[in-house]
């Protein structure tokens, strides 16, 4: 299996793009992605997207995004795991190259969310919980981490003001990021007192529905450092996992084990452990899930996510960063883009790029994408070698 490296990066504004299509946003990226590559050429694509079908009647984006791209007759593949979407199409890309299939491999991540109300895009984001046992009983994602992030407080003793520090600190680090949805700092006391979606998550704790797109090239490693006009990045380890789509049919509520599983899975594929890692992007679609995502890989013990981020241990100048991006929270969450959008992240910091919110020696990244209630995640190390 050859080594594989990620050789270009492209990405616009996130937000609420109203003048953009779907095709378009996918091109934009895709364009970028390519000239920061500097190649004249891609032998494949992938395309990690959600439900372009319920948000804007647009399936078979395999066919569509080549097209629009002007690479007609290209290989091309769509795929979809619910909000992981977009870290499945950069596996998938990532294996394609490391088989020797294909040289450079497109993998681009898109949703476009604001086409639709907000019922609607409440009902296409169901569609990723369990349709019989969650969706048809009313049960939303808004619910759900609200269940998940009550059961921690009861039995670890995890505060309101813990929950708040995630959406402070990610989006102190997104007012730095120009690509950034909300740009914008909030207070502990905004997060708390602005609007009630589901006890005892508010608004300020909730991702937004997001238009937006994102798009890596991959390549061997070898054609990487020939090239030479970036920092090499690698893609060292990539890590799969699922677990019930339910909630309610895990044997603990407080246990995400795919994503515990898909953690091992990277960090042993690229022979590292959890504290081997300069920082990580993690997948923040509530408060409650940056703080039960630290912990199921292992970057603190079970209970302690929220003394860790309200302590500053995961702050940009703590020990263990997480989402100087800004996360989901402030960047936004375009549902299929995500997981792409974790990846420039990394080669962004890893290339030194960062600007305001660059991490300080940062050499070996993780990204952390996750679909539904932690029904499926996929993790990648990346690393400049």
């Amino acid at each position: 299996m050859r080594d594989v490296a990620i050789i270009g990066i492209g990405m616009m504004h996130w937000g609420e793009l109203w003048e953009k299509s779907i095709r378009d946003l996918c091109v934009e990226a895709s364009l970028a992605c390519i000239e920061d590559a500097g190649v004249d050429h891609i032998d494949a694509m992938t395309i990690g997207s959600m439900s372009s079908g319920l948000f804007t009647g647009q399936e078979h984006l395999a066919s569509m995004v080549p097209d629009y791209l002007g690479r007609k007759h290209l290989p091309a593949t769509r795929v979809e795991s619910a909000c992981a979407s977009g870290g499945l199409a950069v596996r998938t890309a990532f294996l394609e190259v490391a088989s020797g299939m294909s040289d450079y491999v497109l993998a681009v991540g898109v949703e476009k969310m604001t086409d639709v109300s907000g019922g609607m895009a409440t009902y296409a984001l169901a569609t990723a919980s369990d349709q019989d046992y969650e969706a048809f009983h009313g049960v939303t994602f808004p619910g759900l981490y609200a269940m998940m992030a009550r059961a921690h407080m009861e039995r670890f003793g995890t505060t309101r003001e813990q929950l708040a520090q995630v959406p402070v600190k990610n989006h102190a680090n997104g007012s730095k990021n120009p690509h950034a949805q909300f740009p914008f700092t909030v207070t502990t006391e905004q997060v708390i007192g602005s609007v009630m979606v589901a006890d005892p998550l508010t608004l300020l704790d909730c991702s937004p529905i997001t238009d937006g797109a994102a798009a890596v090239l991959l390549a061997p490693a070898e054609k990487a450092r020939k090239l030479g006009k970036h920092p090499t990045t690698v893609i060292t380890g990539i890590g799969q996992a699922t677990d019930t789509i339910a909630l309610a049919q895990r044997k603990d509520l407080l246990q995400m084990g795919a994503v515990e599983e898909a953690t091992l899975r990277a960090l042993s594929m690229a022979g590292r452990s959890i504290k081997d890692i300069s920082f990580a992007e993690v997948h923040d679609c509530f408060s409650i899930a940056e703080i039960m995502v630290i912990e199921a890989m292992g970057v603190v013990p079970a209970g302690q996510g929220g003394p860790a981020t309200l302590d500053g241990y995961t702050a940009i100048e703590g020990a263990f960063p997480v989402n100087p991006s800004g996360g989901l929270k402030s960047k936004g969450h375009p549902v299929g883009a995500t997981g792409v959008a974790q990846i420039i992240e990394a080669v962004t910091q890893l290339r030194g790029a960062a600007g305001e919110r660059q991490v300080a020696g940062a050499t070996a990244a993780l990204t952390q994408n996750m679909g539904g209630s932690g029904g499926s995640s996929v993790v990648h190390i990346v690393e400049v070698q």
